[in-house]
């Protein structure tokens, strides 16, 4: 059997091909932060984000005893077909809820469905496991509430870069509600309140999720694999988890790579052929097909980390196929899942 990475390739016109080439090589490579100082300037340099029209509804989601802001936005033609909960990325330790305002009303509109995005708290300042346990929080939140709130029980959810990997991670964590046999960790090393279990877990609820979107997560912190070492000296990993001992990075609520993945809903992978973190996407996707899941691979030329995020019109085609995609999810004939 023939195999090459082009062979894995998505379908796109060579022209954007060209273009998006021609994009990153005029383009200066930025860094992220090496210090907390670092961060903290960045932060204060950060312009306000500009606002959605119409705006976002902001509420606090409520589960299991714990609380968390979210943004909603509802679509404006008529009743929705489902709602997508949106993980926005940052490393960890920037960006808020509200810097996707206008991506997350764009989208609401495209796919005719509630979008909401969770507002989870930042690193260093509250490292894991407080951010995927505000991302479990609002998942439940949407779980019980959104047939209710929305008319609707059909959910996706999806993130970029750190949004992707607090997607899984959510979706490992309703998954193993109320399993007491689910795998935790070598030795179970980690207390269990940092495994996200301040959050009460009574319930399996990944049943009602119907689809995850990816893009170009980090699936390992523990800087075992080979995108992993690359990324090892990074300060996010310090900021993030640089209180976690090394030998339990590996850790699933940390790093998914590891975890066990049976059952989970069907996934869309997306990532660059420049990626820094191609090798573990490309792993994470033949662990979830061998886990037997449901997986589809976009796989995109010239495009490095955060591609879908740039102004270039290979950008917009990655974008196009996530909103198709999730709108078939969404458009499903049929009940979700029971849980």
């Amino acid at each position: 059997m023939r195999f090459a990475l082009e062979d894995l390739f998505a379908d796109v016109p060579a022209e954007q091909v060209a273009e998006a080439r021609a994009f990153y090589r005029a383009r200066v490579a930025g860094r992220g932060p090496a210090s907390f100082e670092e961060l903290e300037a960045i932060r204060a340099r950060r312009s306000a984000p500009p606002a959605a029209d119409p705006p976002a509804a902001e509420e606090m989601a409520e589960a299991a005893g714990a609380r968390v802001p979210v943004r909603v936005f509802l679509p404006s033609g008529g009743a929705p077909r489902g709602v997508h909960l949106d993980i926005h990325g940052g490393g960890f330790y920037m960006d808020t809820a509200a810097h996707g305002d206008v991506r997350n009303r764009a989208l609401a509109e495209a796919l005719n469905s509630v979008v909401v995005s969770v507002d989870y708290r930042l690193a260093p300042e509250n490292p894991w496991p407080a951010a995927p346990d505000d991302c479990e929080t609002a998942a439940l939140w949407l779980a019980e509430q959104a047939e209710d709130r929305f008319g609707t029980s059909r959910l996706t959810i999806g993130g970029s870069s750190a949004g992707a990997t607090l997607a899984l991670a959510t979706l490992l964590r309703l998954r193993d509600r109320g399993s007491q046999d689910a795998p935790s960790g070598p030795d179970d090393a980690v207390p269990a309140s940092r495994c996200g279990d301040a959050v009460s877990r009574p319930a399996n609820m990944i049943g009602r999720f119907t689809g995850a979107a990816l893009q170009f997560g980090t699936y390992d912190m523990s800087a075992l694999t080979p995108a992993g070492r690359r990324i090892a000296d990074e300060y996010f990993i310090e900021a993030y988890v640089g209180h976690v001992p090394a030998r339990d990075r590996v850790l699933p609520d940390v790093s998914p790579l590891y975890a066990d993945l049976t059952g989970l809903p069907p996934a869309l992978l997306v990532i660059g052929a420049e990626d820094v973190l191609l090798e573990d996407n490309l792993t994470l996707a033949g662990r979830l097909s061998a886990a037997g899941n449901d997986v589809e691979l976009h796989l995109y030329p010239a495009a490095p980390h955060g591609f879908t995020g740039h102004p270039t019109a290979l950008a917009a085609t990655a974008l196009a196929g996530i909103g198709s995609w999730l709108r078939e999810r969404l458009s499903l004939t049929g009940p979700a899942r029971p849980s």
